[in-house]
């Protein structure tokens, strides 16, 4: 009797991937990558379920947008960060989280989508209380050596990057990166900051949270990076780290939580994405919108957040009058041969109801 349910559920989420899935098998698609973040689950979060509550993930939003980007044909997914609840220094528990992420991860990556990661506040920051009793979210060098020591065989496997993307991870240098003595970092960046071409494309990682520069861009090594790529006749800058360059205030109690807490970096960088025309895609709000910040100006480069991968809402029910802020969410993103770089948004609500098209545009 549940069957002509089930396929109405089934058309509309295929009706809702179709555009990706035909674009993935389209001569003129270059590459498709998706990209989405913040899937760790919050200790205080009312009624998690046993596995959640033991592993801090949301499983079953993770799985399932992992599921249908990996359907729609994407073969690479950058996560932008806070993969894990962490906020702690204690290795035990911090390898005990990656490997929950890292063991659904693999399953994607058999697929044939190669895992990208992005650090996280929550990856790299111990959060605590001073003598004073003042609280405290600062990055560690323990923290950062904990992300490369899970995470840096992804950054970047080039025979594996090549098996399942079918391009070259070119000019990957891991020396490339911020330093000490640059954008004011303490430690080396090594595999938190870092970059490759594949294709036409140049594709930038950065850490926001970097040891002794916490909630700030390497707005000058971003510069040097991608002049670098454009000598080497990149056409397409795609730039991805955790926190925004502008938050997105989806009411008027929403204060900065990005770079635009320093208004000088926040220039900084975004005058880089836009000399370039770079997309910067990022989590941190566990939310969804896409904007192009500097257009009353003739800005024109977009901030895609995707923070929705599966953390609580930014948004508390009666928040905000925008549905979407209240959706699981991630992209999907065509670079075609023409030059066309298409953009598809999907989500679906808490109820995890049928996927929905958020919005759809060229670049």
């Amino acid at each position: 009797m549940k069957l002509p349910a089930l396929l109405t559920v089934s058309a509309l989420l295929l009706s809702a991937c179709a555009p990706a899935m035909q674009g993935g098998r389209n001569p003129d698609v270059l590459f498709t990558f998706s990209t989405v973040g913040d899937s760790r689950e919050d200790p205080t979060t009312p009624n998690l379920g046993a596995q959640d509550k033991l592993w801090l993930q949301n499983t079953r939003a993770w799985s399932r947008i992992m599921n249908e980007a990996n359907a729609q044909g994407a073969r690479a997914l950058f996560f932008n960060g806070d993969m894990i609840m962490g906020y702690t220094t204690d290795r035990t528990v911090l390898d005990r989280q990656y490997a929950y992420w890292r063991g659904m991860a693999a399953t994607l990556m058999e697929r044939g989508t190669y895992v990208v990661p992005v650090a996280g506040n929550h990856e790299v920051q111990e959060k605590g209380t001073d003598a004073a009793g003042k609280g405290f979210k600062l990055a560690r060098p323990g923290n950062e050596d904990a992300w490369r020591a899970n995470m840096g065989d992804l950054i970047l496997d080039a025979p594996r990057f090549k098996a399942i993307t079918g391009l070259d991870d070119a000019a990957f240098d891991p020396a490339n990166t911020a330093t000490p003595g640059n954008d004011k970092v303490s430690t080396d960046q090594k595999q938190l900051t870092y970059s490759f071409d594949a294709g036409n494309s140049h594709f930038a990682v950065i850490n926001t949270d970097a040891v002794g520069w916490d909630s700030h861009a390497p707005a000058d090594w971003l510069a040097r990076d991608l002049a670098a790529a454009k000598t080497r006749g990149a056409a397409h800058f795609f730039v991805f780290g955790h926190k925004p360059a502008y938050t997105y205030k989806y009411n008027d109690k929403v204060t900065p939580g990005g770079f635009d807490t320093d208004p000088d970096n926040q220039r900084a960088f975004w005058n880089t994405v836009e000399q370039y025309g770079a997309t910067y895609f990022s989590g941190h709000e566990h939310i969804y919108h896409a904007e192009q910040p500097t257009r009353a100006q003739g800005g024109k480069a977009w901030q895609v957040i995707v923070g929705s991968g599966g953390s609580p809402f930014e948004a508390k029910p009666g928040d905000s009058t925008n549905p979407q802020d209240r959706m699981y969410a991630w992209v999907t993103v065509q670079v075609m041969k023409s030059g066309r770089v298409h953009v598809d948004a999907y989500g679906f609500d808490e109820t995890y109801g049928p996927t929905r098209t958020l919005a759809s545009w060229d670049m």
